[in-house]
C-alpha cells in the first residue's frame, strides 16, 4: 500500500484554514478593546502622528509624505515637479498642497489651514 502524497499538503491546508478563522476571531475581540480604549480617550494616537497632535513641523511632514514623488532631494523625478525654487506664490502653493494638482493628492482634510501655510512658507525657502 502507498501513501498519498497529497495527503499532507491536505492536512497543511486544513491546518491553515483553521489557524486563519482562530486568528480572525482573536482579531475582532482585540478591535473591540482597542475601540473601547479609545472611546475612553486613552489612546490619543493617530496615523498623522505630530500633524493630528499640533506640533507641526514642514520638514518632517515632507520628508514623511513628498519624497517619494518629488525625490530625495526635492528637486523633482518623473512623477513630480522639483519644490526648490519654485516660482509660485505662497496662495498657489497652498491651494495646490489643500486641493492637490494632478496626481499629487489632497491634503486639506488632513492638514489645517497653518498647517498648510507653514508647509507652502518651508516649500518657498528652498533654495
Amino acid at each position: 500500500m502507498k501513501n498519498n502524497p497529497v495527503v499532507p499538503y491536505i492536512l497543511i491546508f486544513a491546518l491553515g484554514l483553521g489557524l486563519i478563522f482562530f486568528l480572525s476571531l482573536y482579531g475582532l475581540d482585540q478591535k473591540k478593546e482597542i475601540a473601547a480604549s479609545n472611546e475612553d480617550g486613552k489612546t490619543e494616537e493617530t496615523n498623522q502622528g505630530a500633524v493630528a497632535s499640533g506640533d507641526f513641523d514642514p520638514e518632517s511632514f515632507i520628508q514623511g509624505q513628498c519624497i517619494t514623488c518629488h525625490g530625495g532631494d526635492l528637486t523633482g523625478s518623473a512623477m513630480a515637479p522639483s519644490l526648490v525654487g519654485l516660482t509660485k506664490s505662497q496662495d498657489e502653493i497652498h491651494d495646490v498642497i489643500k486641493n492637490g494638482s494632478g496626481i499629487m493628492p489632497p491634503y486639506g482634510s488632513q492638514l489645517q489651514d497653518e498647517q498648510i501655510d507653514q508647509l507652502s512658507e518651508y516649500i518657498l525657502s528652498l533654495k
